[in-house]
């Protein structure tokens, strides 16, 4: 994932049409990078930044145009990748290489079932078919006019931008290092050439790159070792976490109105679901587990003192069973202070990949001491002490002064001696009264299903119904 900071324009090196030749050469040369790598880092590069931005649920019709060289070659990587993201990707490459890397680039896609077109069966309306539009046609050691059939094609991507204005649905343009047809130093020069709505530069922005004015600039090629950075005195964000790409700029100014979700997802029917709504927890818990979601047990817990005034934080299921929901905590903190006093409460689930939620409430007691005592010798040693060090909620004068507590608890278990259970700290458990099951759908359609507790010919029971989204 992309969510570093943003890095700003000014702090950046950009880079001539020289310098970037002279940087190839040296990686191809004595660092002993080999041009398929840095085609496979790059067009790797491309596609994360692409699915950063144009989640392939929102934009999932993708035609790349590719060119004769290695930007082309970039575009044919990225269009892999994409499908392997979960997009469906177009090539159109007219003026095939028959270097066998590139032929290689080919059949791997071929292997894929990916669709090539000619230039004669591209539609008239690029914006009808596609949702993304990868401008892989030239890079930076492109010189001179442009040839047909590329040409008509820059023109073609160009008039994407004229039917913006329109007001029309235009599918959004991705450029490949550099816009093509842009004079790599001093960009579109007349004033008439490709508008990107992202430009994803490669080992550094090139000159061209300060007149980029869409609303996402992004850097991949994630592979410039120092000596480059030392040789040409270049300044280079840090990558965030694992990912192949970062941001380069301000983000856009979102309209936060206009933020939505169509979600695609299983019809939610209530003959499918289970009549015990802990078994329908547990199945939907699974799948969560089962899918690779980040923290599945991650739950708002939401509570009221006497005063009746909400509060909801994120805690950490860590039991659930006929009787239950357990989660433990600090006996002094807030949440712990409204239970006394309210020992109602609700839970919240969002498992976003799966685009569900589970929605319950119900009463709260304490755990007893024998099921908490035996939950903390179960955690790692570093966490039972920063339990002792945390009077949760409470005020402190530093991250210093917890960080003291911790070394000299530390060295006082050093020993590995038994760490007593404070006697602030255990669990509760949520009897639960009432559940709802949220699976979301298009067009705000969603799927809402309400369990609560009824009384049949003497037998508590759960009665399902539907709620309207």
């Amino acid at each position: 994932m992309g969510d570093g900071a943003v890095q700003p324009p000014d702090s950046i090196s950009y880079l001539t049409q020289r310098e970037a030749a002279e940087i190839d050469e040296i990686l191809m040369g004595p660092l002993g990078f080999s041009v398929d790598q840095l085609m496979e880092l790059a067009g790797l590069s491309v596609a994360t930044s692409i699915a950063e931005v144009y989640r392939a649920t929102e934009y999932n019709r993708v035609l790349a145009i590719c060119g004769p060289g290695n930007n082309g070659g970039d575009g044919l990587v990225a269009a892999r990748h994409l499908y392997h993201f979960g997009y469906k990707p177009v090539v159109c490459y007219p003026k095939r290489t028959p270097k066998p890397l590139y032929s290689g680039l080919v059949t791997q896609l071929e292997s894929l079932s990916v669709p090539f077109l000619s230039v004669e069966d591209l539609p008239l309306d690029l914006s009808k078919d596609f949702d993304i539009l990868v401008d892989a046609m030239f890079g930076f050691s492109f010189q001179g006019t442009p040839r047909p059939p590329f040409d008509d094609l820059i023109q073609r991507v160009v008039s994407l931008g004229e039917y913006d204005q329109t007001h029309k649905k235009s599918a959004v343009i991705i450029s490949v290092d550099i816009p093509s047809g842009w004079h790599v130093e001093e960009g579109d020069i007349g004033g008439e050439g490709i508008k990107p709505d992202m430009l994803v530069s490669l080992t550094a922005p090139k000159l061209c790159a300060r007149r980029f004015c869409g609303p996402h600039h992004f850097l991949g090629g994630r592979f410039v070792p120092p000596s480059i950075i030392e040789k040409y005195k270049l300044r280079l964000p840090p990558y965030p976490s694992t990912s192949m790409c970062v941001q380069i700029g301000k983000p856009p100014k979102v309209d936060i109105s206009a933020l939505r979700e169509n979600y695609i997802s299983p019809e939610l029917f209530e003959e499918q679901v289970d009549a015990d709504p802990i078994d329908q927890f547990c199945k939907w818990f699974d799948d969560a587990v089962a899918g690779g979601l980040r923290e599945p047990n991650a739950m708002a817990l939401s509570t009221a003192g006497k005063d009746g005034k909400p509060s909801s934080r994120m805690v950490l299921l860590k039991g659930v069973d006929k009787d239950g929901f357990v989660w433990y905590t600090n006996y002094e903190s807030r949440k712990a202070h409204e239970l006394s006093e309210n020992p109602n409460a609700s839970l919240l689930f969002y498992w976003e990949g799966l685009n569900r939620q589970v929605r319950i409430e119900g009463s709260v007691q304490k755990v007893s001491d024998e099921e908490s005592e035996q939950y903390f010798h179960s955690r790692p040693r570093g966490s039972q002490l920063g339990a002792i060090v945390s009077k949760q909620s409470t005020v402190v004068l530093g991250r210093h002064v917890l960080h003291q507590q911790y070394k000299e608890l530390e060295a006082k278990f050093s020993d590995g001696s038994l760490i007593p259970k404070p006697k602030h700290w255990g669990g509760y458990r949520l009897k639960p009264e009432l559940f709802e099951f949220w699976q979301g759908q298009q067009s705000r359609l969603h799927d809402r299903l309400l369990y609560s507790p009824t009384e049949i010919n003497g037998k508590q029971m759960w009665k399902i119904e539907r709620l309207a989204p």
